[in-house]
């Protein structure tokens, strides 16, 4: 059987049931197609929490915990290893055992590049970057930060528009080749019950990372587009929910999202693993969210697995155009907004033919976001299972 190598942050990431989503869509993606998939994580002692937050030992971590329990639930245990603290330790497939996938392997996809592992990078044929945050991982490597994308042989992106004349991203160079996030449709069978009149999307407030500066001009982040809506529920049929990670510093923008009519939920209790992430798309009637704005003002076509999710369980989407629209098709099922008074005329035509937009929301994840298809083409070119 052809072996395929997924890396990827799952422990990094506990209790967030949508980031796992994305490595899963993935793992499970190409597991269908027929290749024996090696996941494979790295995970720091800075990273390991319990579930308080508080550092703890690995093995008493939530972190280890997560990791196992979504392995587990996906019957991925016996082909998924935990590398911590460089080596010290490994969790699952032994380090020997990985060593003999990797020189056996057709491919690595490394998301994120999370993957740095000198002893078994370097064991690999075929190294593949994919990039889940156009304009951040561009920026920072032409600032001369390592993020060791000179180490892979082809790289991958989310941003439908890196690397043409409409996108302002820096590409010095590198090739980038567009990937949509790919969904496993029978994981998101539509559902028949939730309220359509309920828009919801889940998050961070701020996102991962800080602003970029390049050039003299500062690219904002996600808070920034929101704040930019809060009128929206006000002006707007339907409601609006977000299950948005919010620090406690930012308890003044808490309490305008409350005062200007959106529901505040937390991630951490409806969204901490899979199945409850899965579950609350599904009740949802909508997604409603914004973008990070580099992501907004480099036009990079940036696309969402949350949004791709949205659209297989059947649930239209309103989200703010990234320059998606020059690739994709707007209009039924998702609807893309720039301005206010877009954003309001989108939640009108979604709940005023709620019906027609869930069929055509998931037309469209079976025509463009199918890991069948997103996940068999690209592994076309490098041999077929056997």
């Amino acid at each position: 059987m052809t072996t395929v190598v997924v890396a990827g942050a799952l422990a990094n990431k506990p209790g967030n049931g949508g980031e796992a989503w994305v490595r899963l869509s993935w793992l499970l993606g190409l597991r269908r197609l027929g290749f024996e998939v090696v996941f494979v994580e790295q995970l720091s002692t800075d990273a390991c929490v319990d579930t308080s937050g508080a550092r703890t030992p690995v093995a008493k971590s939530h972190n280890l915990a997560f990791f196992r329990a979504v392995v587990d639930r996906f019957g991925l245990s016996s082909t998924s290893s935990l590398i911590y603290d460089d080596g010290a330790q490994v969790f699952g497939m032994t380090t020997d055992e990985l060593m003999v996938k990797a020189e056996s392997a057709v491919a690595l996809f490394n998301i994120s590049g999370h993957l740095k592992y000198e002893p078994l990078m370097r064991r690999f044929a075929r190294k593949i970057y994919v990039d889940l945050d156009p304009g951040f991982t561009q920026y920072w490597h032409a600032s001369g930060m390592p993020l060791g994308l000179e180490n892979h042989d082809e790289h991958l992106t989310v941003g439908g528009n890196v690397g043409t004349d409409v996108c302002l991203i820096p590409t010095r160079g590198m090739r980038w080749k567009a990937v949509r996030p790919p969904v496993v449709l029978d994981e998101w069978t539509p559902a028949r019950d939730g309220d359509v009149s309920r828009f919801t999307t889940v998050g961070g407030w701020r996102g991962a990372f800080g602003p970029i500066t390049w050039d003299g001009r500062t690219y904002g982040l996600k808070v920034h587009e929101f704040r930019k809506f809060w009128e929206l529920p006000r002006r707007s049929p339907g409601t609006f929910e977000v299950a948005l990670d919010i620090h406690p510093a930012d308890a003044k923008d808490r309490a305008m999202l409350g005062g200007h009519g959106w529901w505040l939920v937390d991630p951490g209790r409806v969204a901490a693993d899979p199945d409850s992430f899965r579950a609350y798309v599904q009740a949802s009637g909508a997604e409603f969210s914004v973008a990070q704005g580099i992501y907004v003002e480099t036009n990079s076509g940036w696309f969402s697995d949350r949004t791709a999710a949205y659209l297989a369980a059947g649930r239209p989407a309103l989200v703010q155009d990234t320059g998606f629209s020059r690739t994709l098709p707007t209009g039924e099922g998702l609807l893309c907004f720039t301005t206010m008074e877009e954003a309001v005329a989108g939640a009108r035509e979604i709940l005023g033919a709620y019906d027609r937009h869930s069929q055509a929301a998931r037309a469209l994840a079976e025509t463009f976001f199918d890991s069948d298809l997103v996940l068999g083409s690209l592994m076309g070119n490098l041999g077929g299972p056997s």
